[in-house]
């Protein structure tokens, strides 16, 4: 593509004007509105000297200031930064120096944090609070404040190699940017709508305006990303898509997931697209659908046409559920920061499909650990996901950058750290991350594996699966399971039922079980804490 987001949305705005693109609660904002306030606040960052390629931090929850920062961002040539609400001093310091922030937009309520680092972060020049009943920061400028002082920016003209980044979620030592072209990001978006049929997706700029003209008048998109805009689930696959094609983006108001808030937001503005990660969203999505059932006043579930899932397990059971209930093609995609999509799985009213199982995208493959040649399906043998990317390093890290795009047969590949066995058909097996594969007296298990295996006892809701240091096998399986039945499973009665499912090696030697257990917003397992709850229950008892 021949152009960056920014030029790319302006082309949008400018041809379905009056078109909602963001809906939050009562807030309902038009592309003509969403392209000005954005071109405000361009104007808004020159004007503070934030120069082109510095780092702009979005420090907020889903809202429609998230959208119109980085749309905004972009406008002037800078480099939107997703930064975790969850980050504390440390983290949200370490990541606005990296990343070279010369401004950071923050919700009041996270603004303790930003006053006590701000002085840390020698380029910070501008400081932009949107209200959320927090305390106001000394010299910070109220967002909706700093609009109304401005006229929008005049566009600038792209090329589509401008920079995007988006920063991984730090699971091994602190976040690294992903970097990608702008062109080459979005044209691997614009792609992914080839499926429907409607229209080819455009190449250039220039054929954008029919072809989100195509999309509005056929399959119009209504998307809610039930996961935090800051990580790339709820951004790629819900704003950024819906935004490609004039398509409207639902934002929850609430902050923490609440599933019947989504079933009822499904309802009233008529929802095609509901995107999760994973069981963590998945499971509450069907419980909320059972209980309106049960009271005999079953939500109107007729709009929705796509749930999309991707960045952990999605299990078969849950999608059955969800299929029964939801006229929608669940698509389930396997991929990374890095690596983009990977592989997918399709069910729908009457296609079922197997937790973890996957057909790979084009230009993705295994590969042997060793030698990097490609495994053999059938084999049984595992081998490591690799796949052709839009992403081409990590910013600041070459040395990272050079272990993970790799040169395989003259292609540079991204080796996600996924590990897999390729099927006699084609299709492939996903059995984890290599970086949480427990070694256990020379045998290799994946958490994945058995956390599915866990998750099918009938009283069990969710769970995580751990290595924990052991003196005669170096490390030992341990697992911390959450339950709302009465009374909950016992260690004895899990590892009982587990053995006809898994391998015994593979079935965890210690299980705490609570009510619930600890997931990033995204719905991510937190193996940090998983770990740490597990040897203190192994401690005390």
């Amino acid at each position: 593509m021949d152009a960056d987001f920014a030029s790319i949305w302006e082309i949008v705005a400018d041809t379905v004007p009056d078109r909602l693109a963001i809906v939050q609660g009562s807030r309902r904002i038009t592309y003509r509105t969403y392209e000005e306030q954005a071109a405000r606040l361009a104007s808004a960052l020159v004007a503070a000297g934030v120069e082109e390629g510095a780092g702009v931090g979005l420090y907020l929850y889903n809202s429609a200031e998230y959208l119109i920062g980085q749309f905004g961002g972009f406008k002037c040539g800078a480099v939107p930064v997703n930064v975790n609400y969850r980050y504390l001093d440390d983290e949200l310091a370490y990541l606005l120096i990296d990343s070279g922030a010369q401004a950071i937009v923050f919700h009041t309520s996270l603004g303790d944090r930003v006053d006590r680092i701000r002085d840390k972060v020698p380029k910070l020049r501008l400081l932009v609070e949107v209200d959320d009943g927090g305390a106001h920061v000394e010299g910070a400028v109220a967002f909706d404040d700093l609009l109304a002082a401005h006229e929008p920016a005049p566009r600038a003209p792209s090329t589509g190699r401008e920079r995007y980044m988006l920063y991984t979620g730090g699971t091994t030592g602190m976040p690294k940017g992903v970097m990608y072209r702008h062109g080459d990001f979005s044209g691997r978006l614009y792609d992914a709508y080839a499926m429907l049929g409607v229209a080819p997706p455009p190449q250039r700029a220039s054929e954008i305006p029919a072809f989100v003209e195509a999309m509005v008048k056929a399959v119009p998109t209504t998307s809610v990303p039930c996961c935090p805009l800051m990580h790339g689930t709820g951004m790629w696959i819900s704003a950024m898509r819906a935004h490609l094609v004039g398509g409207t983006v639902v934002l929850l108001e609430s902050r923490h997931f609440d599933a019947h808030e989504l079933w009822d937001v499904v309802e009233r503005e008529r929802v095609t697209e509901i995107v999760i990660v994973g069981d963590a969203f998945a499971r509450p999505l069907l419980r909320a659908l059972e209980e309106r059932e049960a009271q005999g006043t079953a939500y109107d579930t007729s709009s929705v046409a796509w749930i999309v899932s991707s960045g952990t397990i999605w299990s078969a059971e849950l999608k059955d559920g969800l299929r029964e209930r939801t006229p929608a093609v669940l698509l389930d995609l396997l991929g990374s920061t890095e690596a983009g999509t990977i592989g997918s799985s399709v069910a729908g009213s009457d296609t079922g499909a197997e937790t973890a199982k996957f057909s790979l995208a084009s230009g993705a493959r295994v590969v042997t650990e060793d030698d990097r040649r490609g495994v053999v399906p059938g084999s049984g043998e595992r081998g490591m996901l690799a796949t052709q990317s839009a992403a081409y390093g990590y910013w600041n890290d070459p040395e990272k950058s050079a272990r993970t795009f790799v040169e395989i047969d003259g292609v540079t590949y991204v080796i996600s750290g996924d590990w897999a066995t390729v099927e006699a058909d084609g299709s492939i097996t996903l059995l984890g991350r290599g970086s949480n594969c427990i070694n256990t007296g020379g045998e290799k298990v994946f958490p994945e594996e058995v956390e599915e295996a866990v998750k099918r006892h009938p009283g069990i809701d969710d769970c995580m699966v751990v290595g924990i240091p052991d003196e005669r096998f170096g490390q030992r399986v341990a697992a911390v399971a959450s339950s709302s039945a009465t009374p909950p499973p016992s260690e004895e009665e899990l590892r009982h039922w587990l053995r006809p499912y898994i391998s015994h090696f593979k079935i965890p030697s210690t299980i705490v079980v609570l009510e619930a257990i600890r997931r990033a917003p995204n719905g991510k397992a937190d193996y940090d804490w998983a770990r740490r709850t597990v040897s203190a229950g192994v401690t005390d008892g």
